[in-house]
């Protein structure tokens, strides 16, 4: 049954959310999985890293000391380009559920696409780019996000309500701006680049969060995209001061800067919001 008349005012309390998180052990996925577990949330944990998802759970631990039941925490190392084992731990998520719990997703798996390249030439450069890496990229940030939405929404559909949110990025909603990784004194076709992949996986994930959005709606099931602007993470200083310059509040994210975002997403406060792009890139793309 679609939820109907409930209360839209925001609270921090997601403890009636089963929230799976798919890439848990990467830099943001560390993070949404830090504050959701403050906020009460139950948490499925997938990432094909099996130590980083072992450090996490230990880090939630002793986040939230005696508030951290076993139960609250289950990790899981799957390959999310595998339709079986996604279909198979969909499957166990889904009968664990309570009758009181929501189910909620975040797509946030993606292999971070690399510039530069080796053996004489550029290969995140177009004309060198190898099809096995565009399908292997393809592949986790892509399917992985439509083969866990197909899977999870599924269920949600069938309990009347969940939530699926795709994490895209501010070049999801622009090109890159290769001009970010030029260097003096290198040949055209040496310098580096953005891969082609990354734009288009992202705005892939866009593409499907609208589509999501006007599936299952009437099955109280609801799709948003977050679109983050560039994290810092210790880059080269010229590279921050080039990624600034176009950014009107002069500086790339802080790691935890989107963690309320995805908060607002998850709760009842978002329950109007379907089919939207939220981008939150310190004002990159109104330039």
């Amino acid at each position: 049954m679609i939820k109907t008349g409930s209360s839209a005012k925001f609270s921090a309390d997601l403890s009636n959310k089963r929230v799976v998180i798919t890439g848990a052990a990467g830099l943001l996925g560390t993070e949404y999985s830090r504050t959701l577990a403050s906020c009460g949330a139950t948490l499925e944990l997938v990432d094909i890293d099996i130590q980083g998802l072992e450090q996490l759970r230990e880090q939630l631990r002793e986040q939230l000391t005696s508030k951290f039941p076993e139960n609250v925490c289950h990790i899981h190392a799957v390959d999310i380009t595998d339709e079986s084992q996604v279909s198979e731990l969909a499957s166990r998520i889904a009968n664990s559920l309570s009758d009181d719990e929501e189910l909620a997703l975040i797509n946030n798996a993606a292999i971070d696409a690399k510039v530069g390249g080796g053996h004489g030439k550029n290969l995140s450069r177009l004309e060198n780019f190898s099809l096995q890496q565009w399908q292997r990229e393809i592949d986790v940030g892509l399917t992985g996000a439509l083969l866990w939405s197909k899977h999870l929404g599924t269920v949600m559909a069938q309990r009347g309500s969940g939530i699926i949110v795709n994490v895209a990025s501010d070049l999801g909603v622009i090109a890159p701006n290769q001009n970010l990784y030029k260097q003096d004194d290198v040949a055209d076709d040496l310098q580096n680049v953005k891969p082609v992949t990354y734009s288009v996986i992202k705005h892939g994930l866009i593409g499907l969060t609208k589509y999501l959005a006007t599936y299952w709606p009437q099955q109280g099931v609801r799709c948003n995209a977050i679109a983050p602007g560039g994290v810092f993470n210790q880059q080269p200083d010229e590279f921050v001061a080039k990624v600034s310059s176009l950014i009107p509040m002069g500086r790339m994210a802080k790691v935890d800067e989107y963690n309320g975002a995805m908060q607002f997403l998850l709760s009842d406060a978002s329950q109007y919001m379907n089919g939207h792009v939220l981008v939150m890139d310190g004002g990159r793309t109104v330039w």
